[in-house]
């Protein structure tokens, strides 16, 4: 379904994405972060240990294994009061050539890890604070694999902004690629229902399940269904005798990709141009477009072969009812009627023509 781009949700690039790394825990990480720096600190003192004989000590004149250690944590924080020093030509060649670069990998673990636990994780905070006040009206797209990514390249040759554009995926390699694509991304688990939260799913046009698995898929389509009971949910289920269960789950719509296929490969045994058809009216690449959308307002009391955009009227939809153009009741259009309709593709009937 073609759309126009949302105003409330347009955003510039740079706050254009939601992240959650799949890392091991920060304790873990704080720690490997520490033993490190001190492992090094360890590798300054024993190498001043084994070279005191070229430090001399302003105080008393003897060179003690604490005054090893104190010399060696003044050095490497850059602090230098002064007090003990090198003197031999060996020790200053050893604190340039070998204690100066583990003096900076030090500074660099400890600045690195202040940034990444302190700067960067109130930065990311408030990015993901800011992406969240401006979702509404969004698509949601948990799972990003081949069903998924395709759906995503769909919606965006129809004209939908990457930006209203929501993508949750485990795998970091499919989560860049949707960034890529100008969509907002978060890495976790789209079954959990604090990652559904955050990305506001009770306020979503639409949300599109795809996560590969049926178990899982229904998994998706639950949660879903609990936090934003009258969200529109589509999900894609391979394996007939679950698509039941998909909307008994609370799917308002189930795909089945082995089906659809075996709809084109009869189609095609019994005319060598309906699955070409058919194809060409899912695709945006195609000369004609299948299109949902509400009835517009001067189109109320008139028949579906009246419609205002000129399309091919096939079926309305009233109080969740599908009517066929054939029925009485698609004689005469009412308000909150929504119409399934083809309409030419006239941009690429140009690219065609151009071609």
């Amino acid at each position: 379904m073609s759309r126009k781009p949302n105003p409330k949700l347009h955003l510039q690039h740079s706050f254009n994405l939601l992240r959650r790394a799949a890392k091991w825990p920060i304790w873990a990480d704080v720690i490997a972060r520490l033993g490190l720096a001190f492992f090094l600190i360890g590798v300054v003192i024993l190498v001043h240990w084994i070279d005191r004989a070229g430090l001399k000590d302003s105080h008393d004149g003897h060179i003690s294994f604490l005054d090893v250690v104190y010399f060696t944590m003044i050095s490497v924080t850059t602090t230098g009061f002064g007090d003990i020093a090198p003197v031999s030509d060996r020790s200053r060649l050893i604190e340039a050539v070998i204690v100066t670069p583990i003096r900076i990998m030090v500074l660099f673990i400890f600045v690195g890890t202040a940034y990444n636990f302190v700067i960067k994780r109130t930065w990311d905070k408030w990015r993901m604070a800011r992406i969240q006040a401006k979702l509404t009206d969004h698509i949601v797209v948990l799972g990003f694999g081949i069903s998924g990514s395709e759906a995503v390249k769909e919606l965006i040759a129809r004209g939908t902004d990457p930006g209203c554009i929501v993508v949750i995926d485990q795998s970091a390699a499919r989560i860049e690629q949707a960034e890529a694509m100008g969509c907002n991304v978060l890495q976790g688990d789209a079954s959990n229902d604090d990652t559904l939260i955050d990305v506001r799913i009770a306020q979503a046009q639409s949300v599109l399940v795809s996560a590969g698995r049926d178990d899982s898929s229904i998994l998706m389509v639950l949660t879903v269904r609990h936090l934003a009971p009258h969200v529109p949910i589509s999900v894609v289920i391979r394996a007939q005798d679950n698509e039941l269960l998909a909307r008994q789950a609370g799917a308002n719509n189930v795909i089945n990709p082995v089906s659809f296929t075996g709809l084109l490969l009869a189609g095609s045994a019994q005319g060598a141009h309906v699955a070409d058809y058919m194809a060409d009216l899912a695709s945006i690449g195609g000369r004609v477009q299948l299109r949902e959308r509400p009835v517009a307002a001067e189109e109320v009391g008139r028949s579906i072969d009246e419609l205002a955009s000129e399309g091919r009227g096939l079926r309305i939809y009233r109080a969740g009812k599908p009517y066929g153009f054939w029925e009485p009741e698609a004689r005469r259009l009412e308000p909150g009627d929504q119409v399934v309709e083809v309409v030419r593709c006239e941009e690429c009937e140009a690219s065609v023509a151009a071609g």
